[in-house]
């Protein structure tokens, strides 16, 4: 049997305010076209298939032809809900849709029912553990004193396991999505900390012929029989570096035979770029960054005006700019730096942090200002006995 992993898909995400669907689509489409040209049998999908536990009319729109699609190229599709998803939305209607060959496992009652499936070697068990939050499962998996993600995967490892000791000779793989000592996060990923220690150790799967992981979104191996898929799309400027990927699979007749990597289309590249805003705008440097979705960080002396419209004009994908003044920021605590100093001094310094070097006539300007609100102070009686500085306010 010949199975695809790939995970969190995260179906309605945006990146930085941008929508991402059409992005998502083509990846989808990508995916399919891998199903049917390496004669995929199973796309195991464990969890974050949305980014939300309700998403939009279109969200919902990209996944369905991105099942679909899968499913027209000739492979069944068995899929867990992930800390994004809403397990009773997502399941509803699963009975309906297993029948079409769209397995959706939801229901933390159901881990160690298996998925069962058959090729020429016999029959395979899949058991899909949907995301388990250790203060919602914990009674219903008959652990009440759990409160660690570890105590409850082992929960539900012991139903799959009694499960298994009844199917002698079935081959067994196991979809589970959770934080699994010896990965690495990306930044990208949403804490499933809530409720107890977050990590689960990777002993929990022993004697399992492949785990399919999700949750951390960079393809990882944790053993040849143990591994995350990642996200099909980067989700952060952190994920830059990464490259895409899912992982076929091949059970023999003993269990796991091999394992391939296949990278995924890059949609749109990502590119962080450093500089002032003339040279971003002008540089041959940037080139290749023009068509990528790209973070500025801006290096000029005073602050440029309205830069990620002038940005935009040259890099229509830039969805991040900030401004970071060559001198950086001092490292003294605010308390301390406006200690001792006037009023005036306290505004003329702010406003070279977030502007530049105000001029003469702004100076003015602010102290005119600064007299205003002391005249105004003093015609309201003091409740504390003293009259405030702006420095003392302020700090």
């Amino acid at each position: 049997m010949r199975i695809l992993h790939t995970s969190d898909w995260h179906i309605g995400r945006t990146f930085h305010g941008v929508d991402l669907l059409a992005d998502q689509a083509r990846v989808l489409t990508a995916i399919a076209e891998l199903v049917a040209r390496e004669s995929v049998d199973v796309v195991v999908v464990p969890g974050d298939i949305y980014d939300r536990s309700i998403p939009n009319a279109d969200a919902i729109g990209v996944c369905n032809r991105g099942f679909e699609a899968i499913r027209a190229a000739g492979a069944t599709i068995i899929a867990t809900s992930g800390n994004h998803d809403s397990p009773a939305r997502l399941g509803a209607g699963a009975s309906f849709a297993a029948a079409g060959g769209l397995h959706l496992c939801t229901r933390v009652a159901d881990a160690g029912r298996p998925i069962v499936l058959a090729d020429t070697d016999g029959d395979v068990a899949f058991y899909g553990i949907p995301y388990l939050e250790p203060e919602i499962t914990r009674v219903e998996l008959g652990v009440p004193q759990a409160h660690s993600h570890a105590e409850i995967l082992d929960a539900a490892m012991e139903r799959i396991r009694a499960d298994m000791a009844g199917r002698s000779g079935a081959r067994t793989v196991v979809l589970a999505h959770a934080f699994v000592i010896g990965g690495e996060a990306t930044g990208s990923e949403r804490s499933i900390s809530v409720g107890g220690v977050e990590t689960v150790p990777m002993s929990a799967f022993g004697g399992i012929d492949y785990v399919a992981l999700g949750h951390l979104h960079s393809p990882q191996t944790l053993s040849d029989s143990v591994r995350y898929s990642g996200s099909p799309l980067p989700y952060s400027f952190g994920e830059s570096s990464h490259r895409k990927a899912v992982w076929i699979i091949d059970l023999d007749a003993s269990g796991l035979s091999a394992v391939q990597r296949h990278d995924l289309p890059l949609v749109r590249g990502l590119s962080r770029l450093t500089g002032t805003l003339e040279s971003l705008l002008a540089d041959s440097e940037f080139d290749a960054a023009e068509q990528h979705y790209v973070s500025a960080t801006l290096t000029d002396t005073t602050r440029p005006v309205d830069p990620m419209r002038k940005l935009r004009g040259r890099f229509p994908h830039a969805v991040h700019v900030e401004w970071a003044r060559p001198e950086g920021n001092p490292e003294l605590h605010y308390r301390e730096r406006v200690h001792g100093r006037r009023d005036a001094e306290v505004a003329a310094s702010f406003l070279t942090d977030v502007r530049g070097t105000p001029s003469k006539g702004e100076v003015a300007w602010v102290e005119r200002a600064l007299a205003a609100a002391v005249r105004e102070n003093d015609s309201v009686p003091a409740e504390s006995g003293h009259e405030q500085t702006v420095s003392e306010l302020t700090a």
